[in-house]
């Protein structure tokens, strides 16, 4: 069992030995295939985008109540002082 043991270290270490965790050349290459990119740009074009299509929506809104007022009948003086039976 101690003889598995010790070939089985042995053998981890022979192959993670190979592994070469300082390798620039590579860092560099992972970085220049990297888009460049400015986030506090990103985020605050997003969040224009997202204020005027609330903006957007709400103009919307408020034609299609004003719309939906000036197709309604609105009550003559006489109806609007005849609520005394109510």
């Amino acid at each position: 069992m101690k003889k598995l043991v010790f070939a089985l270290s042995g053998l981890a270490a022979i192959t993670f030995g190979g592994c070469n965790y300082n390798s620039q050349d590579q860092v560099n290459n992972a970085e220049m295939n990297q888009p460049a990119t400015d986030l506090n740009a990103l985020s605050n074009e997003a969040a224009n985008d997202a204020a005027n299509s609330e903006a957007d929506a709400l103009g919307n809104q408020e034609n299609q109540l004003e719309n939906e007022s000036a197709n309604t009948l609105n009550p003559s003086d006489a109806q609007e002082q005849n609520v005394s039976g109510m």
